[in-house]
């Protein structure tokens, strides 16, 4: 899944799809710093909650350094899949 991050935001929210370079992404915000891979670790552990897996089931594939990034989810790709759709149905 491709994300793009915003560290230092005012809360910690996923704010929809947003077009990048890359393509589609979901649109993320954070609190953490982008030092000492904080702002990442946000990202994880916001995904897995707004996701409801476990944050040892995600994993940075990409993009570490990066505003946008690619996060791998392990489990059931129908489940994963259908988690997501009726996730961003929420921004349609």
């Amino acid at each position: 899944m491709r994300v793009r991050i915003t560290p230092k935001s005012s809360k910690d929210t996923i704010d929809g799809i947003e077009t990048t370079a890359e393509g589609p992404a979901l649109k993320v915000r954070v609190r953490a710093v982008p030092a000492d891979g904080e702002a990442n670790q946000a990202l994880l552990t916001l995904l897995a909650g707004w996701l409801g897996v476990a944050k040892s089931g995600l994993r940075l594939a990409h993009g570490g350094k990066s505003r946008v990034k690619s996060v791998e989810i392990a489990g059931n790709p129908d489940e994963i899949e259908t988690r997501l759709a009726e996730r961003l149905a929420r921004f349609s």
